[in-house]
């Protein structure tokens, strides 16, 4: 509640509100020092369509008003008004928050501050009068009204009630007869504050009383100050309520304005419906504000954090180039006075940088606390009428405040470590070219998760250095597992920050991390990233490997051959572990050719039928003919391979014991065309790992 305090506060006398008016420009200021700080004009410098209230201009329409600015905001302190000068011009004063208050021009007898008078004992506001608000010296001619014509905020009004009752003494029993008590609870129904003591004696918690409500006194008195809503009389038509609200004017209007003021033609809405409206306009900025001071007061606390790491690098490092410079020979000792300027230099510094930026953030934290507070309270308020005159106003204050929160302004402007290191090397003939050199490993890189992803049985990994490290990386070690709780291993060396690793195992889960290294060393790693392959396997045949007679077509899935003689093809993806299942169907099938369909080596032979060496395991023509699909079914779990025709299973198990990695394949003729389907599930039939293989069929 005490950042508050600043937004409660008149910019003039710098004392709490009392009676505040609503200036055009949606600042507010006491109607006494509104009065002070009237300036009148000469009679031809007044016209009628820039008076406060007038029926020709909108009250908020005040930006067309700056050609009649009576004081600049670079002005020495003295006003001129287009070649006529006030009598006298008197210099303009400070209030205590520093915002410069117009001399009044009207004579007074030493008025005491926020005392207002009974209005038939007040002076006359003289004709021609202007008023410059005191925080964005915008400037109004009164009209005839002269102040009436502002809207009071009683909204404001009530948030300063509360906060000064806030900070008021206790209150006191009223039934103490000598010395009252501190009051303890207050009777809502009897409308009293008690004393332990008094409600006892006098207010039992039986009969009647039993049902009367207690609360504590700082509730009571705030319930005891609680009137129903005001209803709010329009400033231009007295006796009528404000009922409707204007949108193209931002301001409430009652039902004579509609019938026959500037408001006839614009788009009206209920007031109590925008009265909600804007309240949820304003809880909803408050939110965005509120992320920004909680990140804010995180940031602080690591600045100052920063200050206590700074002070103890400081004096670790002072330390140890003392004794680097006290072990070397007398000419080296010149150049130490220098070197320890040159640290201490680096040390105040960075304490200075540091120390600003949390001077800097305490303030504009401090401020955003206090718009918040402010802010709830007004929403506290039930004055519909009230509140939309200032919640256009608070709710731009509340997105300008969340906006100088921008991006870079909670992050630290200065590292905390030192990254200097005296090199005690040199020979004694070159002690007064001796400086600092840069001797220290890289930071750990960080992995920018946005970027890493996986496809299929690939992964790709890009880092970055930390965004204040200083210190050259002359390249990087990206590590990965082997998918399986294994060890670590190198998988790229180099300077590049963004690597794809293929070749790796499906539905498997590897973690990978980097480290970067220059010729001082090698740094620490980053923080282990952990990355899932796809659990089914999408691939198709490998141009790069196979046979030259073999054609391809239909993004790499259909192939036929142009020899007579069996040539072989092997899918783009090795299959080491895990359970997979592909399919292939006979497109063409002429003249019995012979297919095979099965899986092989890498270095399987291209130019005779699929399975006639030892580096391939294969199905040939059994039962096949053009439309019949193939399917094929490799599990490394059990380290066997099954073959269907048209969803049947060829015998229980075709080969068995197989260990390492493995292509799909296939051989054909050119009386054979086949297209590969990929990315299939397991067939229901079967479950891994449970059953024991067969005896193997050739």
């Amino acid at each position: 509640m005490d950042e508050m305090e600043e937004e409660l506060k008149c910019p003039v006398c710098g004392s709490f509100y009392r009676e505040p008016i609503i200036l055009p420009c949606s600042h507010n200021i006491c109607l006494a020092c509104a009065r002070n700080i009237l300036v009148q004009t000469p009679e031809a410098e007044s016209p009628q369509s820039s008076r406060a209230s007038g029926s020709g201009v909108s009250d908020y329409d005040y930006l067309d008003l700056d050609k009649m600015s009576l004081y600049s905001e670079a002005d020495s302190g003295y006003g001129s008004y287009g070649g006529f000068v006030s009598a006298p011009t008197t210099p303009c004063q400070k209030s205590p928050n520093g915002v410069r208050v117009f001399p009044p021009t009207v004579p007074q007898s030493a008025p005491q501050q926020h005392l207002l008078p009974h209005p038939a004992s007040l002076p006359p506001i003289p004709r021609n009068s202007c008023i410059t608000c005191p925080q964005c010296h915008r400037s109004l001619i009164l009209d005839d009204r002269g102040l009436r014509g502002f809207p009071k905020n009683r909204v404001l009004e009530g948030v300063v009630d509360r906060y000064q009752q806030s900070k008021a003494a206790a209150l006191k029993c009223q039934l103490c007869e000598r010395s009252p008590k501190e009051a303890t609870v207050m009777c809502e129904q009897c409308d009293v504050f008690y004393c332990d003591p008094c409600r006892m004696r006098c207010h039992p918690p039986r009969g009647p009383l039993a049902k009367h409500r207690l609360v504590p006194p700082a509730q009571g008195r705030i319930s005891r100050r609680a009137s129903p809503r005001k209803i709010s009389t329009c400033t231009e038509h007295e006796l009528e309520n404000l009922s409707m609200y204007c949108v193209q004017c931002k301001m409430p209007v009652c039902y004579q304005c509609l019938e026959e003021g500037k408001h006839g033609t614009h788009e009206v809405k209920a007031l109590g419906a925008m009265w909600k409206l804007h309240k949820g306009q304003l809880s909803h900025a408050l939110n965005g504000l509120s992320d920004r001071a909680t990140e804010a007061k995180e940031f602080l606390v690591q600045l100052r954090n920063m200050v206590q790491h700074i002070q103890e690098n400081g004096v670790e490092f002072e330390a140890c180039l003392v004794a680097q410079c006290d072990a070397l020979i007398d000419a080296l000792n010149r150049r130490k006075a220098q070197l320890l300027a040159q640290v201490n230099k680096e040390h105040e510094h960075k304490l200075k940088v540091v120390r600003d930026q949390i001077s800097h953030c305490t303030v504009k934290l401090r401020q955003t606390t206090g718009l918040m507070e402010y802010c709830l309270e007004v929403i506290k308020e039930n004055d519909p009428s009230g509140f939309l005159q200032i919640s256009d106003a608070l709710i731009r204050r509340v997105h300008v405040t969340e906006s100088q929160w921008g991006k870079g302004t909670l992050t630290p402007r200065m590292t905390s470590d030192f990254d200097l290191t005296l090199d005690s090397g040199p020979l004694l003939q070159t002690i007064h070219q001796l400086d600092f050199m840069q001797m220290k490993v890289p930071a750990a890189p960080i992995l920018q998760l946005e970027e890493c992803c996986t496809q299929n049985n690939s992964a790709t990994l890009s880092w970055k250095q930390p965004p204040l490290s200083t210190i050259t990386v002359e390249g990087y070690i990206l590590e990965l597992d082997d998918g399986n709780g294994g060890p670590f291993r190198e998988v790229y060396v180099g300077t590049e920050t963004i690597c794809t690793v293929d070749g790796l195992h499906f539905n498997s889960t590897y973690k990978s991390r980097v480290k970067a290294f220059n010729s001082s060393g090698v740094g620490q790693y980053s923080k282990t990233l952990i990355m899932q392959t796809s659990e089914i396997a999408w691939f198709t045949f490998d141009p790069a490997s196979a046979h030259p007679d073999i054609v391809f077509s239909n993004d790499n899935l259909t192939v036929s051959c142009n020899s007579y003689d069996d040539r072989v093809v092997l899918g783009n993806t090795a299959f080491s572990r895990g359970v997979h299942y592909w399919e292939m169907t006979v497109d063409r099938y002429d003249n019995h050719p012979d297919p095979a369909f099965g899986i092989s080596r890498g270095d399987v032979l291209k130019d005779v039928m699929l399975g006639k060496d030892d580096k391939a395991w294969a199905m040939t023509d059994g039962g096949i003919s053009k439309g019949a699909t193939i399917g094929v079914l490799l599990d490394f779990t059990r380290r066997i391979l099954i073959f269907l025709i048209n969803d049947e299973q060829q015998g229980p198990v075709a080969f068995e014991g197989l260990e390492g990695a493995y292509y799909p394949a296939i051989s054909l003729n050119r009386n054979v065309q086949i297209t590969l389907h990929t990315g299939l599930p397991i067939p229901d039939f079967y479950t891994p790992g449970e059953a024991d293989p067969t005896s193997s069929v050739c």
